[in-house]
């Protein structure tokens, strides 16, 4: 029988010595900020999240939405022109990340509109690039709730897409004054939190990306027989 009591988990030193030729190279993860206002809790957020994947040993790309400027989806602008630069360009950020993080602001208990409409454009590529993505989801907000509510708001056309979104989500309450001056959190609980959520969810991402023995056969209902791995099931 085989020891496997020297294998380490997601950040540990012996990830190579799993078979099926995983890549040694650091995980990549999109961090993306939801709001392009200036000063914003959740851009605040995401580059602590950001730091927290950077010391895990994974590499963060971090980037806010403003950066990938969309008009409002429209079937006969898609069918006309094409998809926009700026979804092209967010595609091209997802697709070079093995997971997906985003922090998102809460407008009247929802996702923010410019979010959703990314989404919307961006689930028109093919491939669909949401599909399989390990995607983990954060808040920020001045209120008491922190923004929890827009992100189950937000779980919804992720998962509709196929994103594997990571079950926990935490949500910054009284964000604008949790911040210090160095940009971590004041409460040493709440951070605490934060980089637990962080690294309990770059395990799973690592472990999706890189043990293939993950990988096993779907079936849709007794009797059902198909060849093809779990990342190609129902959302296809």
């Amino acid at each position: 029988m085989t020891d496997t009591s020297d294998v380490k988990g997601a950040n540990g030193a012996n990830d190579n010595d799993f078979d099926g030729g995983a890549d040694s190279a650091a995980l990549r993860v999109l961090v993306l900020a939801g709001s392009s206002r200036q000063g914003s809790v959740n851009a605040r957020l995401a580059a602590l999240v950001a730091g927290e994947i950077e010391r895990s040993g994974a590499t963060a790309d971090l980037a806010g939405i403003g950066e990938f400027a969309m008009p409002t989806f429209d079937g006969d602008t898609e069918a006309a022109e094409g998809p926009p630069a700026g979804a092209a360009a967010l595609r091209e950020r997802l697709l070079a990340a093995q997971a997906l993080v985003i922090a998102s602001p809460e407008y009247n208990a929802s996702m923010p509109g410019v979010l959703k409409n990314a989404v919307d454009w961006v689930s028109r590529f093919r491939p669909q690039p949401f599909k399989d993505k390990q995607t983990l989801l954060v808040s920020a907000s001045p209120s008491l709730v922190g923004g929890n509510r827009g992100l189950w708001a937000l779980r919804v056309p992720l998962e509709h897409l196929g994103a594997r979104v990571y079950p926990d989500m935490f949500s910054l309450a009284m964000a604008h004054s949790a911040f210090g001056e160095n940009g971590e959190l004041t409460d040493p609980g709440l951070h605490r939190r934060l980089a637990d959520t962080v690294d309990s969810f770059l395990a799973l991402a690592e472990a999706d990306t890189r043990y293939l023995c993950l990988q096993r056969r779907w079936y849709e209902f007794l009797g059902d027989e198909s060849s093809a791995p779990v990342t190609q099931r129902a959302e296809d």
